[in-house]
């Protein structure tokens, strides 16, 4: 899996939005809010393949939760990220 490029990281009166383009410009009724720990996986693999495993990794390695929330964690993102469209 990989973040699309065409969708960029916002911050916006302190929120971390990502804004999705309608066909005529912005469409302010789709905005995805990030929490801290969204922003962080979002950051951490904007440009590059993962894995959920690779996810849940990460959130056991900066979070220091257990295997099994982490897994579920990571499926909830990816999940999230595919309702939306914003990974291929």
């Amino acid at each position: 899996m990989k973040i699309r490029k065409d969708f960029k990281m916002q911050t916006v009166g302190g929120e971390h939005i990502i804004l999705l383009q309608g066909n005529l410009g912005v469409d302010t009724t789709k905005i995805i809010s990030f929490n801290e720990t969204s922003l962080f996986l979002w950051n951490l693999y904007q440009n590059k393949e993962f894995t959920k495993e690779q996810i849940a990794t990460s959130l056991i390695e900066e979070y220091g939760i257990d295997e099994e929330l982490a897994t579920e964690d990571a499926d909830m993102w990816v999940r999230s990220l595919i309702q939306h469209s914003l990974i291929d």
